[in-house]
């Protein structure tokens, strides 16, 4: 008979990272949040315990099932992560697992979740968010949020930090991502390009300036055979009978 293998029973509880998708009920009276794979049709709260997509027999998690929530044990990993296209809009959270667990990739797969604390990262333009917007999908009951600032949220609605913080519960911060992913501006310490010189291939100051120049003189020699043809023309008609 093959060896069992021992469950994981953890002295304290697991400090961790994920990302999870914002969401705000129809009504605007909850907020809560939902996964980014197997499990972004279920929608959980700040504490929330985990089930079983598939089947209702077994606890979650298991090893031969993708059940249970997940978390990375690494900061860093978890804003990595965020930098996949179909993460961008996913908020990051702090989160406390406990219970059931196993250890799983780069972090651990558990059944229970408390959330400390919500991070949101940068508009879809760069921007810090000042918020949360309608991200243009949900699921029934729920609208998906995404990290906005005030110029692209512009006339549609959009909640405010403090606001979903208190659709949580008002006992989990939401705050800025002060450290998320997102391009801050011109690189300013790239290095000087030759003169006349451009990037991807593209003429440079002088070289347009040359074209430019060329272009006027031709237009110049075009309007002077255009007069000469225009006199050229007046003289014909005036020797004709």
């Amino acid at each position: 008979m093959g060896s069992r293998v021992a469950r994981e029973r953890p002295d304290q509880p697991f400090a961790g990272f994920k990302l999870a998708h914002a969401v705000l009920a129809a009504d605007d009276g909850r907020a809560g949040f939902a996964g980014l794979t197997i499990g972004g049709q279920l929608v959980y709260d700040t504490i929330a315990e985990a089930s079983c997509i598939w089947s209702p027999r077994h606890v979650p998690p298991r090893r031969r099932c993708d059940c249970g929530f997940y978390c990375l044990s690494s900061l860093a990993e978890a804003r990595a992560l965020s930098c996949a296209t179909a993460n961008q809009t996913a908020v990051l959270l702090e989160v406390v697992a406990s219970g059931r667990f196993i250890r799983y990739e780069r972090g651990l797969r558990y059944s229970r979740q408390r959330v400390r604390a919500v991070r949101v990262g940068r508009c879809g333009c760069g921007r810090p968010a000042s918020g949360l917007a309608d991200a243009g999908r949900g699921l029934v009951g729920w609208r998906h949020l995404k990290p906005s600032c005030d110029a692209c949220a512009a006339d549609r609605h959009l909640v405010t930090f403090g606001s979903f913080a208190a659709r949580l519960g008002g006992l989990v911060p939401v705050t800025r991502d002060q450290g998320a992913a997102g391009w801050r501006g011109p690189i300013t310490d790239a290095p000087g390009r030759p003169r006349g010189s451009a990037p991807d291939g593209l003429p440079g100051a002088d070289v347009v300036a040359a074209l430019g120049a060329e272009v006027a003189l031709v237009h110049a020699r075009l309007d002077h055979l255009q007069e000469q043809l225009s006199r050229l023309e007046g003289g014909g008609s005036g020797a004709g009978p």
